[in-house]
């Protein structure tokens, strides 16, 4: 059991009236970790540290920044074992998402390091004679960074990465379901170097998030707010955000299709269905939830995927030998066990799976899903897919548009022409072509639309996102003005 204490202003700090919340383990009930329960006074005061830093950090030169960013990088990835130690307990990782986890985050920062050169204007020709106009980006100020348990490692740190690189200093609102996990980012960049205030964790009872949130929204300081997590908490940030007239970067829920065209290669459409659906217990926001096919290969199709979807054994993740751990919850479970009982009670069939015990979810399979079925529109977030029977392109196209999300999507089809053509005719952020739903590269532009949120993470697209564009005219010449 870990005991964790804030961050804030380089130091580690109890919470102010000295509260704590423990997380449990999701397969043994025991504890994983004890956490100081932030207060309103408590994010106020890392809201204050990150003011103060804002000005010496973000006129720091830029390869300052980048020293200081490749060199957390490098402490990030010599805590892996630490990280699995804490994701198997906090959220039943296995160690094999937990060492990816750490591998993608320092890519995070090595690309946002590489960043801090790019942060670039331009010089715009004026009708003024006499004006010099240029467009240029400046930091915007301190940052709200809010993550999620499912992927923390990676969406901790893609959380502060850009915004530190672009000279912003950041308040990071860890999750209260992995408060270690996150707590150990913050520990990592400051064993890097990055001064004091300029990254600040906070940890917070669950009960007490709302009002913390809010707190750090208004607060004068603040001037971004990024979030990654549900659709439905996305649409609370985004109003409370509103309320203050302060932008807010979202990403948020999914409900990825896998289009199976008629000429698709069916091997290669199952080895990644299979990745996509059941990596991480299909807790990823871009795992596949749907399957599209076209119903000339759909026999074939679900045969094999059926088959190899009953190779996927879950188990107790600090055991190892399992592909699947645990569900992040018992209450997950028992979610997702009623959406596919309601689905096979109105006419699905259960092609391979559908086992829970506690926490633990054989990988399933769901054949002939239709509208009718709740799990055809609800997100499931665990490892269940469907599969959908369509009757050509125009239809599959259809069927992967009928959703209210629009994050990632997949379409497998040997015409690469017509493959990309149905690409672009899908409603999501994110299309790969002959390739799986789960799919993420640091230098890569990263969001959704429809219910999935807006904005982008990643490369030059997360500079937009976390810089202010002004205008700034310089007068080479006498004015004349008309009065």
């Amino acid at each position: 059991m870990l005991d964790i204490n804030l961050l804030v202003d380089n130091e580690d700090v109890a919470a102010a009236d000295g509260g704590t919340f423990e997380r449990l383990n999701p397969i043994s009930g025991e504890v994983a970790s004890r956490a100081s329960a932030a207060t309103v006074e408590d994010v106020k005061r890392a809201a204050d540290a990150a003011a103060a830093a804002f000005p010496a950090w973000s006129s720091l030169g830029p390869n300052a920044r980048r020293t200081i960013l490749l060199k957390a990088a490098e402490t990030l990835h010599a805590k892996v074992e630490e990280f699995k130690t804490l994701m198997a307990s906090e959220t039943g990782s296995t160690a094999a998402w937990a060492g990816f986890n750490v591998h993608l985050a320092s890519s995070m920062l090595r690309e946002a390091a590489s960043m801090t050169t790019q942060i670039t204007g331009e010089v715009i020709p004026s009708d003024k004679p006499g004006c010099l106009a240029m467009a240029i980006r400046q930091p915007a100020g301190v940052v709200l960074s809010i993550a999620p348990w499912n992927a923390p490692v990676i969406l901790g740190v893609r959380a502060v990465a850009m915004p530190l690189a672009c000279g912003n200093t950041v308040v990071l609102k860890a999750s209260e379901i992995c408060p270690g996990t996150h707590r150990l980012i913050g520990e990592a960049l400051r064993e890097a170097g990055v001064p004091a205030g300029a990254i600040n964790i906070i940890t917070n009872a669950p009960e007490d998030a709302p009002e913390l949130i809010e707190a750090l929204i208004a607060h004068p300081a603040v001037r971004r707010i990024n979030f990654t997590g549900s659709t439905r908490v996305g649409r609370i940030i985004a109003q409370t955000a509103a309320k203050y007239l302060k932008p807010v970067l979202l990403e948020l829920g999914g409900k990825a299709p896998l289009l199976v065209l008629d000429d698709a290669d069916l091997d290669a459409a199952v080895a990644a269905a299979a990745f996509g659906a059941f990596m991480n217990q299909g807790q990823i926001c871009m795992s596949t939830e749907r399957i599209v096919v076209d119903e000339s290969v759909a026999d074939a199709f679900v045969a094999k995927f059926a088959a190899k979807a009953e190779t996927l054994q879950a188990g107790d993740p600090r055991k190892g030998g399992c592909a699947l751990g645990s569900l992040i919850g018992s209450e997950a479970g028992e979610r997702i066990d009623g959406l596919v009982k309601d689905a096979v009670a109105k006419g699905a069939r259960l092609a391979a799976g559908g086992r829970v015990d506690g926490t633990l979810m054989s990988a399933t399979v769901l054949d002939h899903v239709t509208p009718a079925m709740r799990i055809y529109g609800e997100e499931s977030f665990g490892p269940v897919v469907t599969v959908v029977r369509v009757h050509g392109v125009d239809e599959a196209v259809r069927v992967a548009n009928d959703t209210e999300y629009g994050l990632s999507a997949s379409v497998f089809g040997r015409d690469i022409a017509r493959a990309l053509d149905v690409a672009k005719r899908i409603e999501t952020g994110i299309c790969h072509i002959n390739g799986a739903t789960v799919h993420d590269e640091a230098q890569m532009p990263f969001g959704g639309v429809k219910a999935s949120g807006y904005g982008r993470f990643g490369g030059k697209a997360g500079i937009a996102e976390f810089t202010e564009l002004r205008w700034i005219t310089i007068e080479t010449g006498p004015q004349h003005f008309p009065i």
